[in-house]
């Protein structure tokens, strides 16, 4: 029976294992929180590693605040470089399978067709740079057995998201405005969560590879809060903005649809549709309200 540790157990896709963990019963998990497990604090990351024994790592944790990053670059950089260059290191020393999830915020957003694992990264602010310096450290430490997922626009029943941020706006206003010039794809991180503890027992590769996973099909935040709206039954009028309309510190990516042929030719899975994991989420958030 497995034993896999869950970093970020607090997080949006950290609270979505959680709640499938119970369909694999042949597994053992454990779920670590920042107060378990504190990426930010590189003395005991070793420590905790050296009192415990794990098969995999599904590193779900992450600094992922992106604008507040712009000023908090240390800590930033701790968590998304430094630290999985350490948990490189103990997964290839301890021969651990590692699951390291990242961002499509690697890329400059410029690109014209879904972006390719092969591809050129280029981040454009210091979260996406710090999650790129992370990846580049697997990469150059060379753990097997270990993938990197890159993937994008995630939200949950779980935590604050895109979604909740909405559903809240919407009953409290008649009208919003939304940004209409950025593309990409909603993910819906139960989904998510599901094809990483599929796949974990085929993650059998002599070096780190990546792959890029988010629900199938495009939309801009304009179209995915109209699609919030209308499934959820809220009379609220969604018009369209720029990004230059709704300045923030860091810099979003205008294009970032991501090419998920290789995970599903490699793992025979199958991604839903963005629209319908929108859906099944919203009637989640419903039946915790």
């Amino acid at each position: 029976m497995p034993n896999i540790l869950v970093t970020g157990a607090t997080g949006q896709l950290g609270n979505e294992i959680n709640a499938l963990s119970g369909s694999y019963p042949h597994h053992t998990f454990t779920f670590a929180d920042r107060n378990i497990l504190d990426l930010g604090n590189l003395c005991k990351l070793e420590d905790y590693f050296d009192a415990n024994t794990f098969d995999a790592i599904i590193n779900c944790a992450a600094y992922t605040a992106v604008d507040k990053a712009e000023n908090d670059e240390e800590l930033a950089n701790t968590i998304n470089h430094r630290a999985v260059s350490m948990m490189a290191k103990i997964a290839k020393k301890k021969e651990i399978t590692l699951v390291h999830v990242s961002t499509d915020y690697v890329f400059n957003g410029q690109n014209y067709r879904p972006y390719v694992e092969t591809d050129s990264t280029d981040p454009q602010g210091i979260y996406g740079r710090t999650k790129c310096d992370g990846e580049n450290a697997i990469l150059d430490v060379a753990p097997k057995n270990t993938i990197i997922i890159r993937t994008s626009w995630v939200y949950s029943s779980f935590g604050n998201n895109f979604v909740k941020t909405m559903l809240r706006l919407g009953k409290e206003r008649d009208t919003l405005g939304v940004i209409f010039d950025q593309v990409g794809t909603p993910t819906y991180a139960r989904d998510l969560g599901r094809v990483i503890l599929d796949i974990l027992p085929q993650i059998k590769n002599k070096a780190p590879e990546i792959f890029h996973y988010s629900n199938e099909g495009a939309a801009s935040w304009y179209d995915f809060a109209k699609a919030i709206f209308e499934l959820s039954e809220l009379q609220c009028t969604v018009n369209p903005i720029t990004t230059d309309q709704y300045p923030t510190p860091a810099r979003r990516p205008h294009y970032s649809l991501l090419n998920k042929s290789k995970i599903k030719e490699m793992f025979g899975i199958t991604i839903p549709y963005w629209r319908d994991s929108l859906d099944e989420c919203l009637k989640e958030i419903v039946k915790i309200q």
